[in-house]
């Protein structure tokens, strides 16, 4: 863990976790460098936040005020996620930031793809050669050889809007490989791709795989673990492995590879056998009636010939046919599904990688737990399990594209209807097979010949200049992938780049800024900057900026329609600048922050600069309970048999 848990002594010798925010403009410590010498650095720290998972845990970086240095990174307590506390690649930050391999310039092959044979060009010559190539794309509709390709986001939303207002479909990802399967089996619950649980008021907490060490948003989900279990709360973890959070639990079961579902459809049908389920939520919030109809037409529509429905259905998977598949003991089944039904609606769940993604038809795992949760009426409540959808927050930019209107087979293949994400795995051999070309090609911070199982077919495809025309890898350090490039444009970290992000940590919602702490210090000091690269070391570029500049040279007139997007809200015409983007956003898309910001004499902006996040809600329970109001129901239509209340062809509610 991040020395932020090491009580700090002030230059008053007054003992505090953290530097107190009215003194992060000039935070004074001794130099350990200098001891037994008592030198005093001061420091200004800077709010960003990490980018070595999608977290988004809040950082402080200390830039010492006489060189302009960063010289470490601390948690950020303002942070609602994180909360101060960071995992050890926090502060780690410093270790990237002073990176003596990172790639510092942006580089032009020379010799054949693949030589090693670079020399360094200039931003303007990179921007102008992708400009025209994507212009020409799109002037001969071309639309689905302009391709995206990322591997670990770390900012929500950015992207999807540029390639709109190119009218490409040409997102890519990595998502395929680590979590679609999941993602896929929550949506055909909840209609959301993944659970949002509240660990910290849980009175049983169930886990698939190593979730509160090294799965996804582990840092903030383990700070609430542990508190459930303080308070508490009991925990359960099916894993082969004997991970470190199954070393800490109550119950750990060791199965199979691949038997998961057998395991918590065994408990489904213990909760169901034993009455142990949640009538009176199951009786309002499941579609029964329609179950009625559809499987046993001609049955009593009531609830309790649902219920004698569903038990008979289940019946077969008993903890002995669960034993079987598995390797898990019976009786501990048993246990662990009584467990859960006595925390009730206090039952919080988690599932993302390993069990759902290393294992043919892993996406029954994620529907089978979530029934545990509709079982128990878990959904939603305090100590519960939420859609992502009610905590993470989307903030809404200043102009959003139209959706494209074309459909790229090489990316969403038809014949994989259930495709919940891009079927990135298998680009190469469609490109082999001639099902189409990438002109121009964006992997950022994607190394798919080293991370994807068939890394020689994309070793393959990259040096052939017939399959792909045209390369650039984004990316702060050298990889396999990048070495087969055309370009290689060194792209900023944490400390270095502007990006909103929010993630489902806890039963409420939050916005985290990212931002170039180098460029703010400046700023702060009243030195202008155009360009972020300008205050980076080297010429290390933002992708924000990157992005801007690229769409305005290629609709450099507007006649394409991509230019309107990248145009200031606040001056018509002219090219939006990093500042204006954010300021539009928080100004206009964040509920809470102007007035927060206001009750400070700040601009929602400089809120943001200096907090480095912002609490948009907290206990986001029961949102399913929300009635629509009268102007939600005008013209909106009501599902006699389903009771789906729709307007304008979506589902807004339902009749209750």
């Amino acid at each position: 863990m991040s020395t932020s848990f090491v009580p700090l002594q002030d230059m008053d010798g007054q003992l505090t976790n953290f530097p107190p925010v009215e003194r992060w403009e000039d935070w004074t410590e001794y130099d350990p460098a200098a001891w037994p010498k008592k030198v005093e650095k001061h420091y200004s720290l800077i709010p960003t936040i990490c980018f070595n998972c999608e977290a988004a845990c809040g950082l402080l970086a200390y830039v010492d005020k006489e060189t302009q240095e960063i010289r470490k990174f601390e948690g950020n307590p303002a942070h609602p996620g994180s909360r101060g506390r960071n995992c050890a690649k926090g502060p780690a930050t410093i270790n990237q930031v002073h990176d003596p391999e990172r790639i510092l310039y942006p580089l032009k092959r020379v010799g054949a793809r693949g030589s090693g044979q670079w020399e360094r060009t200039t931003w303007d010559e990179v921007l102008d050669t992708f400009a025209a190539r994507i212009r020409k794309a799109l002037q001969e509709d071309r639309r689905t050889e302009v391709m995206y390709h990322v591997g670990r986001p770390g900012h929500d939303g950015y992207m999807d809007r540029v390639l709109q207002a190119w009218g490409v479909d040409g997102h890519n990802s990595h998502t395929n490989v680590c979590s679609s399967g999941a993602r896929l089996g929550y949506t055909t619950w909840i209609g959301a791709d993944r659970p949002s649980p509240d660990h910290a008021n849980a009175r049983f907490i169930l886990m698939l795989s190593a979730h509160l060490e090294t799965g996804h948003y582990f840092n903030p989900h383990a700070q609430r673990i542990i508190e459930g279990k303080m308070a508490g709360a009991k925990i359960a973890v099916i894993d082969t492995r004997l991970s470190n959070t199954a070393a800490r639990a109550d119950y750990w079961l060791s199965s199979w590879p691949g038997s998961e579902p057998a395991i918590l459809l065994a408990m489904a049908n213990v909760i169901l056998q034993e009455d142990l389920y949640d009538r009176a939520f199951m009786e309002r919030w499941v579609n029964w009636e329609e179950y009625l109809r559809s499987e046993h037409p001609g049955t009593e529509l009531t609830f309790d010939q649902f219920i004698r429905a569903i038990k008979a259905h289940y019946l077969s998977y008993t903890p002995e046919y669960a034993e079987r598949e598995s390797g898990v003991q019976a009786s501990l089944i048993v246990d662990v599904a009584r467990e859960a039904a006595r925390a009730g609606s206090a039952f919080a769940t988690h599932v993302w990688r390993n069990a759902a993604s290393g294992n043919e038809g892993g996406w029954q795992v994620s529907r089978c737990l979530q029934f545990l949760n509709v079982l128990t009426g878990a959904v939603g409540t305090k100590g519960g399990t939420s859609p992502n959808s009610w905590d993470k927050f989307a903030a809404a930019p200043y102009i959003r594209p139209a959706p494209q209107t074309v459909w790229n087979e090489m990316v969403w293949p038809k014949e994989y209807p259930l495709t919940h994400h891009e079927m990135s795995i298998l680009l190469p051999h469609f490109l082999k097979e001639g099902r189409g070309r990438v002109d121009t090609y964006f992997t950022r911070v994607y190394n798919p010949i080293w991370t994807n199982p068939d890394g020689a077919s994309w070793l393959e495809v990259l040096q052939n200049e017939t399959h792909v025309g045209l390369h650039a890898a984004l990316t702060p350090v050298w990889s396999e992938t990048a070495w087969f490039a055309d370009y290689v444009l060194p792209m900023g970290n944490a400390a270095e780049r502007h990006d909103i992000m929010s993630q489902e940590t806890q039963a409420g919602s939050w916005i985290g800024f990212r931002q170039p702490v180098l460029r703010v210090m400046r700023e702060k000091m009243g030195q202008p900057v155009e360009f972020t690269y300008e205050a980076n070391p080297g010429e290390v570029w933002e992708e924000d900026e990157f992005w801007i500049e690229l769409s305005w040279r290629i609709d450099p007139d507007g006649s394409l329609g991509v230019r309107q997007y990248f145009e200031s809200p606040y001056r018509p015409g002219e090219k939006v600048t990093i500042d204006e983007y954010y300021q539009w956003m928080f100004e206009n898309s964040v509920p809470g922050l102007p007035e927060a910001a206001a009750a400070e004499n700040l601009t929602p902006l400089q809120y943001m600069r200096k907090y480095g996040a912002f609490e948009v809600a907290r206990d986001t329970y029961l949102l399913h309970e929300k009635r629509l109001d009268a102007a939600q129901l005008d013209g909106a239509e009501v599902d006699p048999d389903t009771h789906l209340i729709s307007k304008d062809g979506h589902v807004i509610g339902v009749e209750t």
